[in-house]
């Protein structure tokens, strides 16, 4: 364990699953922005028989509430766990297996990438839930005579809350995706309006041999909402791989990582940026901040925001002493408390 580094996990990972500070990058947050509010119609535009077009343009209709729902990718199991259909999913990836009880459902994974088809169709699933990573495997399953619905890529907020009310429509749990949108919905103002009047730390989140998350990608919507200037999104979209110079030049203060023994920053180049020197880093879980669901947002915009938060607090200087030398990040335990206390009490 690194002893001098902000760590800010979300407190699923603490309690069930798995030094000295740089300068801060210039301009401060804009303005609070109003929070987007997601609705659905009422109540009785959740009957069946629905039909919905998808990504790609093909009409999808059910004829009754689907009773099982199989997922080939782990978004859209994330977010039937949290609209309360998760006994209605019989199949789901590796993936997804952080989520409670996933462990007793059918996995559906191939021997290499992507998802078997027969694995699929064992499950005998009414309805599958096939996001966009998952694209090139559609037409196969529809030629096995399985309806399918497939998604587009989503990234940002908005597309994340359209998909949720969309899972929300196919399945027959419409308030239920209304509502997990409303806590998404309040959980990015909350998130806005704490980060607010900091300074936005540079900041990036490598996903090894050089690729990193750039911008137009909810992975870069996150890093926003949660105080943080991305620097791979100034010239570069998507998930590019970028060259140790290049990753030099963007000298991120603030190094995203998966698990609490970042052990990138060990690595060339990140080792020899600013985060890496000083040992900045914040730890979010990779089924959260590589999944576009309601939750991912909730958890990792908040976790950021910690991290930036207690960034922020130890750049001040004390009133006593305004030359004082900043002593090196520790674990910020008493944020991460209050944090923790927060989600456990939403979760419950």
């Amino acid at each position: 364990m690194r002893q001098h580094s902000v760590i800010a996990m979300a407190v699923l990972v603490t309690t069930a699953l798995v030094g000295g500070a740089a300068g801060v990058a210039a301009g401060t947050q804009p303005a609070v922005e109003q929070p987007t509010v997601h609705q659905y119609d009422d109540a009785d535009s959740c009957a069946f028989p629905v039909e919905l077009t998808d990504a790609t343009g093909t009409a999808v209709t059910l004829d009754e509430r689907p009773e099982r729902i199989t997922t080939t990718n782990p978004s859209a199991a994330q977010t039937l766990w949290e609209i309360g259909a998760r006994d209605r999913v019989v199949g789901l990836t590796q993936f997804a297996l952080y989520l409670d009880g996933a462990d007793e459902k059918t996995g559906v994974d191939a021997e290499g990438l992507g998802v078997s088809i027969e694995r699929v169709v064992d499950t005998d699933p009414d309805l599958v839930l096939a996001p966009n990573a998952s694209a090139d495997q559609v037409a196969d399953l529809r030629e096995q005579g399985l309806t399918v619905y497939h998604f587009p890529e989503a990234t940002d907020v908005d597309d994340i809350a359209e998909k949720t009310e969309t899972i929300g429509r196919l399945v027959g749990e419409c308030e239920a995706a209304a509502e997990t949108n409303a806590e998404m919905d309040d959980a990015v103002a909350d998130v806005r309006e704490r980060t607010a009047a900091f300074d936005r730390p540079a900041a990036l989140y490598p996903l090894g041999d050089g690729f990193v998350a750039a911008g137009n990608t909810f992975i870069d919507e996150i890093m926003t909402i949660g105080g943080t200037d991305n620097v791979a999104a100034a010239e570069h979209e998507g998930y590019p791989q970028l060259s140790d110079e290049v990753i030099l030049e963007t000298d991120p203060e603030l190094i995203i990582v998966n698990d609490d023994d970042a052990a990138i920053l060990d690595e060339e180049p990140y080792a020899s940026t600013t985060a890496g020197v000083d040992d900045n880093y914040v730890v979010i879980p990779v089924h959260y901040l590589n999944q576009p669901a309601p939750r991912s947002v909730i958890e990792s915009t908040e976790t950021l925001a910690t991290a930036v938060e207690a960034l922020q607090t130890s750049e001040e200087p004390s009133a006593d002493d305004t030359s004082a030398e900043v002593p090196g990040f520790g674990v910020v335990a008493g944020v991460i408390a209050m944090l923790a206390a927060g989600l456990l009490a939403r979760r419950e």
